[in-house]
């Protein structure tokens, strides 16, 4: 009989869905009878991502840095505490946008886990109007994008909806040319998850390097409101940023509203929930060769 956990590893650049996925996956977990358990990394010092893990679900959380670079040495230690603690039957990774999976892989069928993991592939997610504009991103930045496709076992073309129709049949078949693997079109990440079934591994000879601490020129930057600010203020300071910022999240704490707003920004389109409950107004900011002075600046600006 085969005790192992699976695990799946949930990969993608910034913003293009991984953390709903994430939830979808956690999802249809539970609807299987199944407990998962969630291992998440953060870029930044603070999680914002975790809010969405429900409590009831084992977490294990890296942050202020990548597990295929900077913190892979902490990888092991973490996988080894869910472990210890246990109550769980399936394990999913949640990496950063700027993580090189294949380097994760290596920590997961580390000769450590063998007998206690069973590593089923890796889910890369693709925003499909961030792939239409790649030609705007750094090389470094296009080339972990293909990468994460690559050696991809299942990707998913998310938000489709966010494309013209006559162009997803170009994109789907630029995607198509650098994987052999099954590719799903989607909408808020949803596809049959009984398909990760059918997964099979890839061949991980041969990827390239692209680290986040040293190709990409990534700043992480964190800023945490000290008041309330106006909307439109914030609105009008979103319009103002470059396109080199892929990802903002966080908690913005608005006059007109009682709790911080739960916000989402990828690719220069910003989403905002209303939140039920008093969060640390923290705000992470991601993107290459951001001048973090400036922004915090203007920032602080917003809560005069």
């Amino acid at each position: 009989m085969n005790n192992k956990k699976p695990v799946y590893l949930l990969s993608g650049f910034l913003g293009s869905g991984k953390t709903t996925l994430l939830k979808n996956l956690i999802r249809f977990e539970k609807e299987q009878g199944r407990i998962p358990a969630v291992l998440m990394n953060e870029a930044g010092k603070v999680s914002i991502d975790s809010e969405e893990v429900d409590s009831d679900i084992p977490l294990a959380e890296l942050l202020d840095g990548c597990i295929c670079c900077t913190i892979q040495d902490k990888l092991e230690s973490k996988l080894q505490q869910l472990l210890i603690t246990g109550g769980f039957d399936t394990l999913i990774i949640e990496t950063t946008g700027v993580a090189h999976p294949v380097e994760v892989v290596d920590s997961v069928i580390s000769p450590l886990f063998a007998d206690q993991f069973s590593f089923k592939g890796i889910v890369t997610t693709v925003d499909a109007l961030q792939w239409e504009k790649r030609d705007e991103l750094s090389i470094q930045a296009l080339q972990l994008m293909r990468e994460q496709i690559k050696f991809a076992s299942m990707v998913l073309l998310n938000k489709t909806d966010l494309v013209a129709d006559g162009k997803i049949p170009v994109i789907l078949n630029e995607i198509q040319s650098l994987t052999s693997s099954k590719i799903y079109l989607t909408q808020q990440a949803k596809i049959n998850y009984k398909s990760l079934e059918d997964m099979s591994l890839k061949n991980y000879d041969g990827s390239s390097q692209v680290r986040l601490d040293q190709d990409l020129q990534l700043n992480v930057i964190v800023h945490t409101f000290s008041q309330k600010i106006e909307r439109s203020a914030f609105d009008t300071w979103l319009r103002e940023q470059p396109s080199s910022i892929y990802r903002m999240k966080g908690f913005i704490p608005f006059h007109d509203e009682k709790y911080p707003a739960l916000f989402q920004y990828s690719y220069g389109m910003p989403l905002f929930f209303e939140h039920d409950m008093k969060m640390t107004p923290n705000l992470v900011i991601i993107g290459e060769n951001l001048d973090e002075e400036q922004l915090k600046k203007n920032l602080m600006e917003l809560e005069k």
